[in-house]
């Protein structure tokens, strides 16, 4: 197509849809960058390229791929699509903020009814764009889409009909390569959105909740007539939203799902692989606007609430095998109290705080009373790559989560959350629900410390922190006690039987275990060393600065690991230097808090539980 090599196009989510569409775009000459989550999935392509196979055989290579949506602001894009699941989507578009241009035009590649509207909520109706995919696939390897058929046209338009010419050069690059897509308008754009909804409907949960693939649910006759009156239902319900199909519609869809072949469809994928469903945009959108007109949709319903009891965490954790055992095993450890069973969470409001660190990874679920009732500590750097997967999914199958934040070193990297929040005013929040007023706060982690100095309003008012260099904090500590043969769960025990003054003249670590070695072949006892490390530490602190005649307290992993190192500090500042309780997960709690206090400022009637917001 004339052109077409101008066209600078971005693709968020790599799944079947994704990387169909990013080897025709690229096939049809365009600019194309691909994103996703998955490291392994793009380590494969950036090594073997993206393969397509069966009905469409091609390998293809792609120079632009990426981790982070907002790595691609430097490409100048003139579009953005979102081929990800629905509820993967916020936080795509948290990171797509930064790419907001005026030229830059964003398309819904997703199905569902009013998945659109997730995007245009932040960038406007008029810059966004529906996308109606006619062609399905799975997943055969991280980096290979077995294409299962593909019933052209794809349908594309502006949904205010003010891009229409951005709509249509979009579908003439498609079409010049012989992959039919036709440029329609709004209204058209509505009624293939419902069409294509009723057949999502009429076959993905059925084929979930029956371990069936769409041949074998439309080879039996009993089933067909299942799904012709989950057609019949969305008929109904979308002729009330002024929308009107042929007389022959139900037969031409029952033609469309024979011909889907030996294909699950994506969201019984989800379903049988214990995943979160897109079942509220599929059946459940039928069933929300059937209850709109006043209009019956017990077989959506039935489906709808088949799927979510499926993925329900009663399901979920009862499920046989290693994944259950699981599921099961994070739960337990989670639970702050043993006296209340998932159930009560799965039927009350809760909020998520996670607090992504050097180190570790924090969870903290609260109540809406703001009480922790979980607490988790996963290592960043796992061995099992799918470790922060299981936790967020057991997380999930057994509380009832309304709103969520990310805060700490990886949060700009993780779109799992609601909003994302700086470790400095979640550590301020954390502190601040149980400790009003001015204060200091000491946080030492895993690569940094920080001081934050907290208003009597409970507002971050200024905040330091350490240079570069990792002196002082947690990985100082895990090396230099390594070098000096100490377990470090014993340092603070005995660094408290010691009156030993005297500090390591290095803060580089390098230097730091010379020093220490020099200790141990000087015959220097181990309570002695342990002492002298945390000497060295405060003494890093005490450059900081911190206000006079207000409380100081103190978070993070190492203070929790290291309690005495408090007394030193004390010593050190002539002043009372308090540790908060559960220190470690102070800062996962206080995004948890805001999680909490951003959900309520959402609500358009706050009720009445709710009324008192400490944060």
């Amino acid at each position: 197509m004339e052109n077409a090599e101008k066209i600078k196009i971005g693709i968020v989510g790599l799944g079947p849809v994704g990387l169909i569409l990013a080897v025709k775009l690229k096939e049809a000459g365009c600019e194309v960058a691909i994103c996703d989550k998955d490291d392994f999935k793009l380590k494969k392509i950036r090594a073997d390229g993206v393969i397509l196979e069966h009905t469409i055989n091609s390998t293809t290579y792609f120079d632009n791929v990426y981790d982070s949506v907002s790595d691609l602001r430097h490409l100048d894009l003139d579009y953005l699509i979102f081929s990800l699941k629905s509820y993967q989507t916020v936080g795509a578009i948290k990171e797509a903020e930064l790419l907001n241009t005026e030229k830059i035009i964003f398309i819904s590649a997703q199905n569902g009814i009013d998945t659109e509207q997730i995007i245009s909520a932040t960038f406007g109706e008029s810059k966004t764009l529906r996308l109606i995919i006619n062609y399905a696939g799975n997943m055969a390897s991280p980096n290979t889409a077995r294409v299962s058929f593909f019933n052209p046209p794809n349908y594309i338009g502006s949904i205010d009909d003010t891009r229409t010419q951005e709509a249509q050069r979009f579908a003439d690059v498609l079409d010049a390569i012989n992959f039919p897509t036709t440029c329609i308008d709004s209204f058209e754009l509505s009624k293939r959105i419902w069409e294509k909804t009723i057949l999502n409907a009429s076959l993905s949960a059925l084929c979930g909740v029956g371990r069936l693939t769409m041949a074998e649910a439309m080879a039996d006759e009993d089933t067909v007539e299942l799904i012709e009156q989950i057609i019949n239902e969305g008929i109904d319900v979308a002729e009330k939203e002024k929308i009107r199909f042929p007389d022959d519609f139900v037969r031409k869809c029952l033609q469309y799902l024979k011909k889907g072949g030996d294909h699950f469809p994506s969201l019984a994928v989800d379903l049988i692989n214990n995943r979160e469903t897109e079942i509220d945009y599929f059946n459940g959108k039928i069933v929300e606007y059937g209850k709109k007109h006043y209009v019956k949709t017990s077989l959506n319903l039935a489906f709808t609430n088949m799927v979510k009891a499926m993925t329900n965490k009663n399901i979920l954790n009862r499920m046989p095998g290693i994944e259950g055992e699981l599921n099961r095993k994070i739960i337990s450890k989670g639970l702050v109290g043993k006296n209340r069973s998932t159930i009560y969470f799965k039927e009350h409001d809760c909020f998520l705080g996670i607090d992504l660190g050097s180190a570790f990874t924090k969870f903290v679920i609260i109540d809406h009373n703001g009480t922790p009732v979980f607490r988790y500590l996963l290592q960043t750097m796992n061995k099992d790559r799918h470790a922060m997967k299981h936790v967020l999914q057991s997380i999930h199958s057994a509380f009832n989560i309304k709103y969520s934040c990310a805060t700490g070193y990886g949060r700009k990297h993780f779109s799992e959350t609601e909003i994302v929040k700086t470790e400095i005013n979640c550590a301020a929040a954390g502190v601040s629900e149980y400790h009003t007023g001015a204060k200091n706060i000491i946080d030492i982690g895993g690569e940094d410390i920080k001081v934050v100095h907290v208003n009597s309003g409970n507002n971050v008012a200024n905040f330091y922190m350490n240079d570069k260099c990792a002196a002082g904090t947690g990985s100082f500590l895990a090396e230099i006690s390594e070098r000096a043969e100490i377990n470090i769960s014993d340092m603070s025990s005995l660094a408290a039987h010691s009156s030993f003054d005297k500090e390591l003249n290095s803060f580089c670590t390098v230097f730091a275990k010379t020093e220490i070695m020099n200790w141990v072949f000087d015959g220097m006892k181990r309570q002695d060393i342990a002492r002298g490390i945390y000497i060295s530490i405060a003494n890093k602190v005490a450059k900081m600065r911190l206000l006079p005649s207000i409380p100081t307290f103190m978070i993070g992993g190492v203070i929790e690991h290291h309690p005495y190192l408090s007394t030193i500090l004390s010593e050190k500042f002539n002043m009372e230097i308090k540790t908060i309780e559960q220190p470690q997960h102070t800062v996962a709690f206080g995004a948890a808090l805001l999680a909490r206090q951003q959900w309520v400022t959402k609500q358009l009637k706050v009720p009445p539980e709710y009324s008192t917001v400490k944060v």
